[in-house]
């Protein structure tokens, strides 16, 4: 599936103005798949951490600030070496740790050669508290639910094909408005 959130996951990894980034949405959006697919699609490998599912990865952020030290720690848990620009690190639930957030102005700081996304459900609220994440040291990106276009392109490629060339003030044949309309209804 193509998402177009991810051409700015790709365009983040090659800026030389990158910060760990930070995905904002509401609950199955598809922040967790997103992350995961550009890690899969776009670095030689990743390693996950949900601080709602490992309640004992809380303890690293609540008694580390050093991001070579987390790195370490990290890379024990995964039981594979956290490699810089090579590995992306993916930290899901964040809210559940306000340490991890906060912690990502120390790679932003002392290791922004490590490549960092973070995501997580009402993150908002967190992210209002401005003592709570790291102003102005993160990249952050809204996911939304996918689009209509998405879910065409996913769902039915040679509709989506017709759909993309569709110019303002066209006729469209029956069949393909009939079509399109059952898409939408199934969207």
């Amino acid at each position: 599936m193509k998402r177009t959130a991810m051409e700015k996951l790709v365009a983040w990894k090659s800026s030389d103005e990158r910060k760990p980034m930070v995905l904002k949405g509401a609950r199955q959006v598809g922040k967790t798949w997103l992350m995961k697919e550009f890690g899969k699609n776009y670095y030689k490998s990743f390693v996950y951490f949900n601080f709602d599912e490992e309640d004992e990865l809380k303890s690293i952020f609540e008694t580390n600030k050093n991001p070579q030290r987390i790195i370490e720690l990290l890379s024990m848990i995964a039981g594979e070496k956290i490699h810089p620009l090579d590995t992306l690190v993916i930290f899901d639930e964040v809210q559940e740790c306000p340490e991890a957030l906060n912690a990502l102005k120390y790679f932003k700081e002392k290791a922004n050669e490590y490549h960092v996304i973070a995501a997580g459900s009402l993150l908002g609220t967190l992210l209002a508290k401005p003592k709570s994440y790291p102003v102005g040291m993160v990249n952050l990106l809204d996911i939304f639910p996918l689009t209509f276009e998405e879910f065409l392109e996913a769902t039915d490629a040679p509709l989506f094909a017709y759909y993309e060339g569709i110019h303002k003030e066209q006729q469209i044949e029956e069949i393909f408005h009939n079509r399109l309309l059952e898409a939408y209804n199934n969207y």
